[in-house]
């Protein structure tokens, strides 16, 4: 039995067959699990959402912003862009078994003891177990009766730094941002959410959430993500690991086997 977490898939059925091919990935007694963004852009998210969910207990994921805005779309909270490769799948008689599906996803998973898993990193002020239980917060919301109301205030503008005296609906809205839309921090630890380049190419006064003293300190525990596709895969710090590689932007598909913690990769 190998354990196996899958990049940004972004409804590219194709390429990810591919990829689990190349891995020789066996449903019968291996392990996949995802880190978000399932689908969103990409040509077949009916198709990959299909085979996923038909993996049963084969496969789990942690959630991203594609697969959230994907339920704001399918409840009318959003407009459908086409740009989203969202249509088939919305036209589909499958689709209210994946939307409650995803709705039972958390935004955070610990894998065992060493290995934690989200989409888009670790908020530098949380340790490990706080992350948790922010993630556990937002899935029992998520799964409850008013979790329309939920998706329906995710959607903002404003940054801000996390406070415990934060009323619950900022509450919940910064939990959802940290997992899901993070990449750069302010000094005083607010999300910067219009910067998505390369390290390299940042303004100096952002920090990379990876980059940040309390992450570079952590010992004894890998971090692996998503949602920064123009990483291209690299952190330069050891234990935090970006699978978004890119390949829905022409680039490629990677995971990760936690068994070797070797990863392999396929091209668009």
């Amino acid at each position: 039995m190998s354990t196996y977490v899958v990049g940004d898939i972004q409804g590219c059925y194709l390429g990810l067959m591919a990829l689990l091919e190349k891995l020789q990935f066996n449903p019968q007694k291996d392990k996949l699990y995802a880190v978000g963004d399932l689908i969103g852009r990409g040509p077949n998210a009916l198709e990959t959402l299909d085979f996923l969910y038909q993996l049963g207990d084969g496969f789990d994921t942690v959630l991203g912003n594609h697969d959230l805005h994907f339920l704001a779309v399918y409840h009318g909270i959003k407009k459908n862009n086409p740009k989203d490769g969202f249509e088939p799948l919305l036209r589909s008689s499958k689709t209210a078994n994946f939307v409650e599906w995803l709705r039972h996803k958390p935004l955070a998973i610990q894998l065992n003891s060493e290995t934690f898993l989200s989409h888009a990193g670790l908020y530098p002020y949380w340790n490990i177990n706080e992350a948790l239980g922010y993630s556990q917060e937002v899935e029992k919301a998520l799964q409850s009766d008013s979790y329309i109301q939920l998706l329906r205030n995710m959607y903002h503008k404003n940054s801000v730094v996390f406070s415990s005296e934060m009323t619950a609906k900022d509450r919940f809205r910064f939990i959802i941002d940290a997992f899901t839309r993070m990449r750069y921090l302010c000094e005083d630890g607010t999300l910067e959410y219009t910067c998505k380049t390369s390290v390299k190419d940042a303004p100096k006064p952002l920090i990379p959430w990876f980059k940040h003293s309390r992450i570079t300190s952590l010992e004894g525990v890998k971090l692996i993500f998503g949602h920064w596709a123009s990483l291209e895969g690299t952190t330069s710090v050891s234990h935090c690991i970006a699978l978004d590689t890119g390949y829905i932007w022409g680039g490629k598909l990677s995971a990760i086997c936690l068994d070797t913690m070797q990863i392999s990769s396929v091209s668009n």
